[in-house]
């Protein structure tokens, strides 16, 4: 069933804006394809885009014998209680998008994970971007309104080959009882580039994740950027993580965080394990409301040739930057709010115009919320 045809009497009443908050486009006029799970009922999976597939993971493991290389390699089955969990389920239900080498999508393939009615979401995904593929893709999840306890088990495996590019961006919007758990994993090949932006602006229960770039390949390149709100009542415990062991391999990881009363963990890990290697790792938090902000940058040299450095700051709005944008016209309310916002307003080097649009559009919808 195409996306158009999920219609308002397809979705909890109320739930088409949450999902269009997280990416969805309905016509499909800005997309290269597209994958929608309701639960664990898989609605719809589809490429408009030559040279790159988009499956269930039943179908992918049936049409290719290969795909099984890929297949619980870079998160391991046994990581933690969430992928024993996944691991152990006889259906397992996720998509798998493959990129086949030189294939370059133009608009990026969306991906909607919707929770509905069901008390656990588990789902597998597999990303191959194969050599000099270039793919992008969203990744919206949303709950229904209705729902107001339940969890969501994600696992991801990327694997992007030499000269190939991944973009991939994750918009939640989950409700104040839903607990989330991905695992995520990248390997990131010769002279590859893998893009990780998480956005999390509105309520949620719990979060942990912690993804990792293993940068292997010759001047491989990695970045994560975060911009959560924590909640009163949230907690966070998020964060990335670098494995510099390619020569000439750098990764960035770049975090905004704030608090309007609940506890945010931000994690981040660079080690360098070879010669030319590079690493930095930025974390600044913002207390609007009196909450937790914990900031634990690590970085991990092994070898002399590697260079890595962190910064972090937390902290609240400065008085005089309100009474300055007072001075010029602005009340007090419309201040604090402009500040706030360019705090989130990220601008991610190297992100498509469409997925930077994209971030700036959730970003707008959580604004009243501050």
């Amino acid at each position: 069933m195409p996306p158009e045809q999920l219609n308002n009497d397809k979705l909890v009443r109320g739930d088409l804006g949450r999902l269009e908050q997280t990416g969805l486009d309905m016509t499909m006029k800005k997309r290269s394809g597209s994958f929608f799970q309701k639960d664990q009922h898989i609605v719809h999976a589809k490429s408009e885009a030559e040279g790159i597939e988009v499956l269930s993971l039943k179908d992918a493991l049936e049409k290719y014998s290969w795909m099984n290389k890929y297949y619980w390699n870079a998160v391991k089955k046994d990581k933690d209680r969430y992928t024993r969990f996944v691991a152990r389920q006889k259906d397992e239900k996720g998509m798998v998008i493959i990129a086949h080498e030189g294939a370059k999508a133009i608009y990026p393939i969306q991906a909607c994970l919707y929770l509905a009615g069901g008390a656990v979401q588990h789902v597998h995904n597999i990303i191959i971007a194969e050599k000099g593929a270039e793919l992008h893709f969203i990744s919206g999840c949303a709950s229904a309104t209705t729902e107001q306890r339940g969890a969501h088990y994600g696992i991801t495996e990327c694997y992007i080959k030499e000269d190939a590019k991944v973009t991939s961006t994750m918009i939640h919007n989950w409700g104040k009882k839903i607990n989330v758990f991905p695992r995520t994993a990248a390997v990131v090949g010769d002279r590859a580039t893998y893009m990780s932006n998480y956005i999390c602006l509105q309520p949620v229960g719990r979060i942990n994740m912690y993804p990792t770039a293993y940068l292997t390949g010759e001047d491989s390149v990695g970045r994560f950027s975060s911009i959560t709100v924590a909640h009163e009542g949230a907690h966070l415990d998020i964060g990335s993580r670098a494995i510099l062991s390619g020569k000439g391999a750098s990764a960035e990881l770049l975090t905004r965080a704030i608090t309007t009363g609940g506890t945010t963990i931000s994690r981040g890990h660079i080690r360098g394990e070879t010669e030319g290697t590079r690493g930095h790792i930025e974390c600044k938090g913002l207390i609007l409301e009196d909450g937790l902000i914990h900031a634990i940058p690590e970085i991990e040299g092994c070898v002399t040739g590697t260079e890595l450095s962190h910064e972090a700051a937390v902290g609240k709005i400065a008085s005089q930057e309100i009474e300055y944008l007072m001075a010029r016209g602005l009340d007090e309310e419309t201040a604090t709010s402009t500040i706030i916002r360019g705090f989130l307003d990220v601008k991610i080097k190297g992100l498509p115009d469409i997925l930077q649009k994209q971030i700036d559009t959730a970003i707008d919808a959580a604004e009243t919320g501050f």
